[in-house]
């Protein structure tokens, strides 16, 4: 993994002196430019007047040197933009050649943004352009960085990987190929097994693939530590089930095993960082398919805590699931438990694309959450658990239904559907995500993200270190 994060790999403590070639790059604001450009001989002021570069966000300049390479690269610095991205797009664009940081941004920040901005996804096409990469800036913790971002790219590949190479199995094994690298123990229950083992739900929904559900457990570090439990769904593809989806609503349903990606994205994180938790990752798998067998609307499937789901809807499906997974993560009662989920369009109509939703049963740990959101840029929002709505998530026929009648608040409903599985007096955060980028930004290509990972981990290890 970290061969793929284009970061030039010098000895801190020398650079640049060990980097002499290396090109550097000097992050200035709009308001700073002319303080910057006094310092400069005037030939300089001439050329940055002649390009047009104003130190807005966004804006690149090359300054020329000898023999055609740039002597320096300019890149401006808006003043919402964050260190992390502050040259991450730079990563994509320069061309071939090493850089180095020279001023303007965070070091360690820089490094992260630039080794997410290298990401490209290869899988099944080359990609040509060019591979710039940055020197190390002294006295960062690399193994921090290289950590962070070999986790989100993991992620990102799980996501942009097609579904019929990213089944409920492929999802299973990049799990067990993960806890090998950690010495993490995974055990997977497959098939008519989840019935033996009181999983009906994630069984219902994923019976009809061809590819088996299953239910992935991963189990890493000392027993003595705090307990920390993560969910995942891992819907690999949802085709919406017998309440089918239109051909444009099912064209992107390869990435609804976002919430899986991230969790495990994120589980990697702290184990690489040997965090003093005891680490529990849980992913029901399952491909919501159209068969003989499909389970069916108004179908009642028994719940793992003993409350009955109706089936409104079966293009529901993932709260379905994740019910069997919150009821076993309870069970253990850990300090805390966090669940990620690509689950409702109407967290989407109200945040869009880039704000994931949060809801929480503890507000210091959703104020914990949002702190940590806003240092790391990795923004979220908190909507209600709101009380006067449990009542739309009763069912006719059974205890719950997963899809409530009008379609109002369906974020919160789909939340508190949830809420329902989880044992009283568990600190629980729930993250409505959409597990994509929908246009390419500075150091976010379009395509999968692990949107919410980097701000998880940073409250993570406060929490627990």
């Amino acid at each position: 993994m970290t061969e793929r994060l284009q970061l030039f790999e010098a000895d801190p403590a020398a650079v640049p002196a060990a980097v002499p070639a290396a090109v550097p790059i000097a992050v200035v604001a709009e308001s700073a430019l002319a303080e910057w450009l006094a310092g400069q001989p005037p030939s300089v002021a001439a050329w940055v007047k002649a390009g047009g570069f104003k130190g807005r966000a966004g804006e690149t300049l090359a300054l020329p040197g000898e023999g055609g390479k740039p002597a320096r690269i300019l890149a401006g610095r808006g003043a919402e933009t964050a260190d992390i991205w502050r040259i991450a797009g730079l990563a994509a664009t320069l061309p071939e050649g090493t850089y180095r940081l020279e001023s303007g941004a965070d070091p360690a920040q820089a490094a992260l943004g630039w080794a997410l901005g290298a990401y490209r996804f290869e899988r099944y096409k080359a990609d040509k352009r060019p591979r710039p990469k940055l020197a190390w800036p002294p006295g960062i913790d690399r193994a921090e960085v290289l950590r962070l971002a070999g986790a989100i790219h993991r992620a990102r590949d799980l996501v942009n990987t097609p579904a019929g190479d990213m089944g409920p199995s492929a999802l299973a094994a990049a799990v067990e190929e993960v806890g090998r690298a950690h010495g993490a123990a995974v055990s997977v229950i497959v098939g008519d097994d989840l019935l033996a083992k009181g999983y009906r739900a994630i069984h219902a929904v994923g019976r009809a693939a061809s590819d088996p559900p299953r239910l992935v457990d991963l189990a890493w570090g000392d027993a003595a530590h705090p307990k920390l439990t993560l969910v995942g769904k891992g819907v690999c593809f949802d085709t919406g089930g017998l309440d089918l989806k239109t051909a444009s609503g099912m064209q992107m349903m390869k990435k609804d095993m976002g919430g899986a990606a991230t969790a495990l994205g994120l589980a990697e994180a702290i184990m690489g960082a040997m965090l003093p938790v005891r680490l529990r990752l849980l992913i029901p798998a399952v491909e919501n398919s159209v068969a003989g067998n499909a389970y069916r609307p108004l179908d009642v499937i028994p719940g793992r805590n003993g409350k009955s789901i109706e089936i409104g809807n079966t293009d529901a499906e993932g709260r379905v699931i994740l019910s069997d997974a919150l009821v076993e993560a309870s069970r253990e009662k850990p300090a805390l438990l966090l669940d990620f989920a690509t689950l409702t369009g109407a967290a989407r109509v109200a945040l869009g694309p880039e704000l994931p939703a949060l809801f929480a049963n503890d507000d210091a740990l959703a104020d914990a959450l949002a702190k940590h959101a806003r240092a790391e840029d990795d923004p979220l929002w908190r909507l209600p658990l709101w009380p006067g709505y449990r009542a739309l998530v009763e069912g006719e026929t059974a205890d719950l239904t997963n899809a409530p009648e009008g379609g109002m608040a369906g974020a919160i409903t789909a939340a508190l559907f949830l809420e329902a599985f989880v044992e009283k007096g568990v600190p629980w955060a729930h993250f409505d995500t959409f597990a994509w980028n929908q246009k390419t930004r500075p150091g976010r290509p379009k395509g999968g993200e692990a949107l919410l990972l980097r701000a998880c981990y940073a409250m993570v290890r406060e929490r627990f270190a």
